[in-house]
């Protein structure tokens, strides 16, 4: 059983149906945007016992104001129908994305809503990441075409090292070992291609 195991309140139902109809012809990671929508939300989940329904519906809408239409305003429609929580989170983290392009981008982990969904996208996403190295065939050719992240690897840690007594203990422990095996993979780039 997951967090989107029926049966399942309204509310995360509703956002289930609007993450359907906001990523589709959508991809994240490779794989089509609800896979990844889906996987947040069952991450958080599965490191906190009966978490709000709020925060699984701001999980599995995360990504939306990258993939819905410009109109009507994404967070008033997401005001509207699920009230002040869901949008506040997802404008968080669209900021902390929006973030990571900029140098060195703060650590924010004084937002505990917020937080877990940001820590439970990671662990996705970077994890993500590892298997599509390893399918590649060739993982220090994958992350030696990945300056950029290579670069945030710092910025990854620093953020699970501020966030580790903040989440649950299980939440942090694979999020750490998530960058691990992210850490040794880039270690295997070859020097010339890290410059």
């Amino acid at each position: 059983m997951t967090v989107l195991s029926p049966p399942r309140s309204v509310i995360i139902d509703h956002a289930l149906r609007d993450a359907m109809r906001w990523c589709a012809g959508h991809t994240i990671d490779d794989r089509p945007a609800l896979v990844h929508a889906v996987r947040v939300a069952v991450t958080v989940g599965e490191h906190l016992p009966d978490p709000p329904h709020a925060l699984v519906a701001a999980a599995l809408l995360h990504d939306v104001p990258d993939l819905a239409p410009p109109t009507p305003d994404i967070y008033q429609t997401l005001a509207a129908g699920y009230g002040s929580e869901v949008p506040r989170i997802i404008a968080a983290l669209q900021a902390e994305h929006r973030a990571l392009d900029e140098p060195d981008p703060p650590v924010r982990v004084d937002d505990l809503p917020v937080l877990l969904v940001s820590t439970a996208d990671k662990i996705v996403a970077l994890g993500s990441l590892l298997r599509r190295a390893r399918v590649s065939g060739n993982v220090p050719g994958f992350f030696a075409r990945r300056p950029a992240l290579r670069a945030l690897l710092p910025h990854l840690r620093a953020f699970q090292q501020a966030a580790d007594t903040r989440v649950p203990a299980s939440m942090s422990a694979r999020l750490d070992v998530t960058l691990t095996l992210l850490e040794q993979a880039i270690a295997t780039v070859p020097t010339a291609s890290k410059q």
